[in-house]
């Protein structure tokens, strides 16, 4: 018993000392370690100064095992039930072997035959050890086998690894998704589920091996320098996994759906998305953006001011969908631009157009009328301003007496919104009518006082 246990300590301590001289095998910043750790920089190579115009498909090569090539690089990353079940034979003995002493080995294949008594054999040398290996295909033929998800147990294919290696080091990506890792075990496997903020900025710090799955493991480092990564397929050749199978929380371990790169952005469109988020913008003319939080198309006015959030480009047309932010309420708004004004359809679609960099009007108003405005009402007691933040500009404007005037909205369901002022500027009355759809007024709003805001009743849009 004691013999058993010791020899298993021992193997524990020599794949722990392969791990740390192997290049393949990287880690998060915070991994418990028990001996000096490798430099990160002593993985990384020249990296190519091109722009890849799809970087997965001109890239990565799917090879199912009927097209592997001789030369072809994996490397034996075994899960439990493969400690169980034995995968290789050795050539020279004929024996099986535990994937336990291989864990971490590289396996060059050299091709496929036919044993003796009719079995069919997919040839590998170690070029760690220098022993050659088979893996024994349970029935069948070869031609038979290599065209099913199968392939040969444990094995991580290298080349995907390699090619991200030489493409993904140093880059600037961001992220698609919220669940990442980081390593708690620097000779081991263990590791902490995290989570990161979407669409964030990250630089690719290392690459290395994750699983057979999923064999590529990408480190990235956000602008605060925390490290977190994930592991995932990118050609999908080796993997064990059928396209379909890609789903639910499966799903993220797919490279586009946890990263996005920059140059990947670039070649949707020739324009840099990425450089507008965070700017303050402000509408020079009047236009419609969805509201976030009633779900509604909202009537938006000029000298409105955000915050861009997200610009997300459309793959089937040259829109892309604007993320703002009002920095008055905090509440956000939707809409579908083009950048290039000889791109857009009428002028309303271009950006440019409706749109203008830096700061808008600056609106007081109290936290009670802002959760009424969020809401998509007009309430007793707003100014202009806040009449025009629920609301927008007015489509006509009617002047009584002694100063009092209304602002009168075209609602989509043949009903007008009144809004009544007073002299000085304040709503005193919301009220509603039927009334046939009548044309934009092209008369100025009259200019009104701030006025004192009283708790009353409001009307939606």
């Amino acid at each position: 018993m004691k013999k058993t246990v010791l020899s298993t300590c021992m193997a524990f301590l020599f794949l722990a000392a392969m791990a740390q001289e192997n290049p393949y095998i990287v880690k998060t910043r915070g991994a418990k370690k028990s001996a000096q750790a490798f430099e990160v920089s002593d993985l990384t190579g020249i990296v190519p100064e091109e722009t890849a115009t799809d970087f997965i498909s001109q890239n990565f090569k799917f090879y199912s095992l009927c097209d592997w090539q001789e030369g072809m690089k994996f490397m034996v990353i075994p899960e439990k039930y493969d400690l169980v079940v034995k995968t290789f034979t050795d050539a020279a003995t004929g024996k099986e072997v535990s994937s336990m002493p291989l864990k971490y080995k590289i396996m060059v294949y050299k091709g496929h035959h036919e044993s003796s008594d009719g079995h069919s054999r997919i040839d590998f040398h170690c070029q760690d050890n220098g022993r050659d290996y088979y893996y024994e295909i349970p029935s069948g033929s070869f031609d038979d086998y290599c065209y099913q998800k199968t392939g040969v147990p444990t094995l991580a294919y290298l080349g995907d690894v390699d090619i991200a290696r030489e493409k993904l080091m140093g880059k600037t990506m961001y992220t698609k998704t919220q669940h990442y890792r980081i390593d708690t075990e620097y000779d081991g496997d263990g590791f902490q589920d995290v989570t990161v903020d979407k669409d964030m900025e990250v630089k690719v710090t290392a690459v290395g091996v994750g699983t057979r799955s999923f064999p590529v493991k990408i480190i990235v480092e956000d602008k605060d320098g925390n490290e977190f990564f994930q592991n995932v397929a990118i050609s999908k050749t080796n993997c064990g996994m059928r396209d379909d199978e890609f789903i639910m929380d499966e799903a993220k371990y797919l490279f586009g759906n946890s990263f996005e790169l920059v140059d990947d952005i670039m070649s949707i469109n020739s324009y840099n998305y990425r450089s507008y988020i965070g700017k303050i913008i402000h509408t020079k003319y009047k236009t419609k953006l969805m509201n976030e939080a009633t779900k509604k198309m909202q009537a938006i006015p000029r000298m409105m001011e955000y915050q861009i959030e997200a610009m997300n480009p459309h793959k089937n047309d040259d829109k892309f969908t604007l993320k703002l932010k009002n920095t008055t309420l905090g509440t956000y708004f939707y809409g579908d631009f083009v950048l290039d004004a000889h791109r857009a359809e009428n002028q309303e679609d271009y950006f440019g157009y409706i749109f203008a960099p830096g700061p808008g009007k600056k609106i007081q108003t109290s936290e009670a009328s802002r959760a009424m405005i969020r809401a998509g009402h007009v309430g007793i007691g707003f100014t202009e301003d806040e009449t025009m933040m629920a609301a927008g500009e007015p489509d006509k404007i009617e002047h009584g007496q002694a100063g009092h005037y209304t602002w009168i909205y075209n609602r989509s369901n043949n009903k007008l919104l009144l809004v009544d002022f007073d002299g000085s500027g304040v709503v005193t009355k919301t009220s509603t009518k039927d009334g046939p759809k009548a044309g934009k007024s092209t008369q100025k709003r009259r200019k009104g006082g701030s006025g004192q805001r009283n708790k009353g009743k409001a009307t939606p849009l």
